[in-house]
């Protein structure tokens, strides 16, 4: 089972998009903790989901009440005031498994002591939000992404998924391993939000974070191939791809 901390009034795709590829990823069960907008976006689209209201006063309480899960994906659209950064402090608060991107990565670079954490932890940002988190030069971590991914991942003590056309993830010891399934049909709106969802699962279904990452960027490119077939595709055919995609993997180690 996925906690989902996803989504607001402003951005409620995002929270749709993570919640599918979540789904679609093999999570047993998703719990989406969001703002009503959003909740009732998701639900249309997910009926399978179960959700609850976030409730930015009482953080931890909204994080307890939302129920049993086995990991925490949060961040993709939450927003970046001091609402959504307590409800993101509550979620790392736990013992459990999290994957921390988009918004809350934006939060984490102005609160660093919130990746400080025991459990295992996977963040999944671009060159951007790298240069906000570590304070690096966008540019050169643009040019030089496996070493400074690699340094994020030692100083930061977490995995380090930095997407872009080639997706480098590193971790705390040193292993960094490099994609071969990128594709220009992924730069488009919401394909982060369906990466961190997908990975997301993958972390509840109890792999380690490099595993899971590693496991959900490529299947993510894959899904982008089946989907695109040489014509433009949004982010929500990626997530309908991802059967497919987990065929064709299954298929070739068969």
């Amino acid at each position: 089972m996925l906690g989902l901390l996803a989504g607001s009034e402003q951005y409620t795709g995002a929270a749709v998009l993570a919640a599918g590829s979540a789904i679609y990823g093999g999570a047993g069960m998703v719990r989406l903790m969001s703002a009503p907008l959003p909740l009732a976006a998701a639900r249309q689209r997910w009926p399978e989901l179960v959700t609850a209201a976030a409730d930015p006063a009482a953080p931890d309480k909204s994080v307890k009440t939302a129920g049993r899960v086995q990991a925490w994906a949060a961040g993709p659209g939450m927003g970046t005031d001091d609402a959504a950064a307590g409800l993101l402090a509550a979620v790392l608060a736990t013992s459990l498994p999290a994957l921390v991107d988009a918004d809350g990565i934006t939060i984490a670079a102005r609160q660093p002591a919130l990746l400080r954490r025991d459990a295992p932890t996977l963040i999944t940002p671009h060159a951007g939000e790298l240069a906000r988190l570590t304070g690096a030069d966008r540019a050169d971590i643009e040019a030089r992404r496996l070493e400074h991914a690699t340094a994020a991942a030692a100083n930061l003590g977490v995995t380090v998924l930095l997407k872009g056309s080639t997706t480098v993830i590193a971790d705390p010891g040193g292993i960094v391993l490099v994609n071969s399934t990128g594709s220009s049909w992924l730069a488009t709106a919401g394909s982060g939000d369906v990466l961190s969802g997908l990975a997301g699962s993958l972390l509840a279904q109890g792999l380690p974070p490099l595993q899971a990452a590693a496991a959900a960027a490529y299947l993510h490119g894959i899904a982008a191939r089946l989907a695109a077939r040489d014509a433009p595709i949004g982010a929500a055919d990626l997530i309908t791809a991802l059967p497919d995609a987990i065929r064709t993997v299954a298929a070739a180690e068969a």
